[in-house]
């Protein structure tokens, strides 16, 4: 190019205006969590955990990616409250920048929004409900479970937690096989919660011929006294108690410690946070067993990409992350991966790309998928016990 040519060409270039960059799609994911009440120890965890999936996936993700806490707790009860659900649910559904919902915390409160999000098409990725007739047909399930969550046919309802088919049954593996219990005496709260983790305990008990010495529900007035006495007089070599904080586990705890009941306990993970090992009370603790099962591997446990999370959450926030957390990430990340994958503002992609989701290995939790149900492959179990106020993990159960 010759001179005159050259000074042309940069003319032109200069006078040209420059490309200013695309602005990103504007897509929104939202949760619902109790962040009013007992349980939001636990899940600021999870509001923590997604925040840091958004910005881990930032650079990958072809969207410009804002999140909304949505609290389906009332200050009135301190959990989580049925019109509070539907409300956040039809405010997402409502919301076009919305493209997943995440949660939510409780599998009572499942039931309540998965039916809306399902007819509006919106997929939906809980960190924690853990009630088997959400995915499937199971015992103690209603006849019309899972379909009536589906009434738009496809599924939009996908957790990435363990389901509570599993907890029950492993839970009573450990009693009979590592506490080497012959008899045990089986509790629930009455809640959809207590009630399937407690069959699910109670029907493994008995195949592996433990004695049920036995089963009672117990609702939020119950004495207490009155039902440490009678496990007293039965004499079982575990109590389990199918419940959580709430609903009367620490209560149990310290009236079985007042009538001398000294026998093992076991609580599955409704009971696996601060506020249980607070309420039972280190003089309860210092002198009895107590073990706490929590579906899926406990942060201390976990290898790679979840060790290393496990250690920038420690940093970040001054403390380690309980298990809930660790799905509350796991989460974000297929959420946000299949709106990597779909490439398009539009819910029945995003939602495909969910379902489609085998081999997973961009979160914490290695290599997993969706099966047909919508329910994670991984089923593992962590059973922890407390010491010094602390959970410490003992045993993983459920691993290939």
């Amino acid at each position: 190019m010759n001179r005159r040519a050259f000074l042309a060409a940069a003319a032109a270039s200069s006078a040209a205006p420059l490309l200013a960059a695309q602005p990103k799609d504007k897509v929104k994911l939202v949760s619902s969590l109790p962040r009013t009440g007992s349980a939001k120890g636990q899940t600021d965890g999870i509001v923590n955990a997604i925040k840091m999936a958004i910005a881990d996936f930032e650079k990958v993700v072809p969207f410009a990616v804002s999140y909304e806490d949505l609290d389906d707790a009332t200050p009135q009860t301190g959990a989580w409250d049925t019109d509070q659900e539907t409300a956040n649910a039809e405010k997402a559904v409502a919301d076009k920048d919305v493209v997943a919902f995440i949660g939510p915390y409780n599998s009572g409160a499942a039931r309540v929004s998965a039916p809306i999000l399902n007819r509006a098409g919106l997929v939906q990725v809980t960190p924690s409900a853990s009630w088997p007739g959400l995915t499937k047909s199971a015992p103690g399930a209603d006849a019309d479970e899972p379909g009536r969550y589906r009434p738009g046919k496809e599924i939009t309802f996908f957790r990435v937690c363990p389901h509570d088919a599993s907890q029950g049954p492993l839970s009573a593996d450990f009693a009979a096989n590592d506490l080497k219990a012959k008899s045990v005496y089986v509790l629930n709260d009455k809640e959809l919660y207590g009630a399937s983790v407690a069959g699910g305990f109670k029907t493994r008990c008995e195949a592996l011929k433990v004695k049920v010495a036995g089963d009672e529900g117990v609702g939020p007035g119950a004495d207490f006294r009155a039902l440490a006495k009678r496990i007293g007089a039965a004499n079982p070599d575990v109590v389990y108690f199918g419940g959580t904080s709430q609903s009367g586990g620490p209560r149990l705890a310290r009236a079985l410690h007042a009538e001398k009941v000294n026998c093992p306990l076991l609580f599955p993970d409704g009971c696996y946070e601060p506020a249980f090992v607070e309420a039972v009370g280190a003089d309860v603790l210092d002198e009895m067993k107590v073990f706490v099962t929590v579906g899926g591997i406990a942060p201390a446990h976990l290898k790679g990409a979840g060790a290393a999370f496990v250690k920038r959450y420690t940093a970040k926030y001054g403390k380690a992350p309980e298990a809930v957390a660790v799905y509350g990430y796991e989460a974000a990340a297929v959420v946000l991966e299949a709106l990597r994958t779909a490439g398009k503002k539009d819910r029945a992609a995003v939602r495909k790309a969910v379902a489609a989701t085998k081999e997973f290995d961009k979160g914490v939790l290695g290599k997993w998928g969706f099966d047909a149900d919508g329910d994670t492959t991984l089923q593992p179990l962590t059973v922890a016990v407390i010491e010094k106020k602390e959970f410490r993990a003992v045993k993983v159960l459920g691993t290939k």
